[in-house]
């Protein structure tokens, strides 16, 4: 199974944004410079965590993003469900599969996608933050480093 670039980077930025205090703003421009993907690529993540409640996102001069729940209630399996497009494995239709009738293929891709859910529905952000004191040396080596890119107002 591998994850799509946003649903990855959508976890990344949780995972970032969970290791600051309680509370504390950072913004887009910070987590896309951390992680090296574009910033506009982040802007469509974060606004879908926004969305789905992860996230709370303030506008303005002062503004930015912050947690909005604690770590220990965001299950991961369902964090990829809700940014994942396509958890079916395999797209049939496309170009049209002549086999479609008589291949188990595609069950048998369900199934491991099935498994696969199962054990990140084990695992909530906050169990992803165990090695939280090691995680924070990590981005707090690497923020120094950053080159921002400007922020919009109307992007957090």
């Amino acid at each position: 199974m591998r994850l799509t670039s946003y649903t990855d980077f959508g976890l990344r930025a949780l995972l970032y944004l969970a290791t600051l205090p309680e509370g504390e703003l950072s913004s887009v421009a910070k987590v896309s410079a951390l992680y090296g993907v574009s910033r506009n690529h982040m802007v469509k993540v974060v606004n879908q965590l926004v969305k789905l409640g992860y996230l709370q996102s303030q506008r303005g001069k002062n503004g930015g993003i912050r947690m909005a729940c604690d770590p220990a209630t965001i299950n991961i399996g369902q964090v990829i469900r809700a940014l994942e497009g396509n958890l079916d494995g395999i797209d049939c239709g496309s170009p049209a599969c002549h086999i479609v009738s008589v291949c188990l293929l595609k069950s048998a891709l369900k199934e491991a996608m099935d498994a696969f859910l199962a054990v990140m529905d084990s695992y909530t952000l906050q169990d992803l933050l165990a090695n939280r004191e090691e995680l924070q040396r990590v981005f707090g080596e690497l923020i120094p480093t950053l080159v921002l890119e400007p922020e919009n107002d109307d992007e957090s």
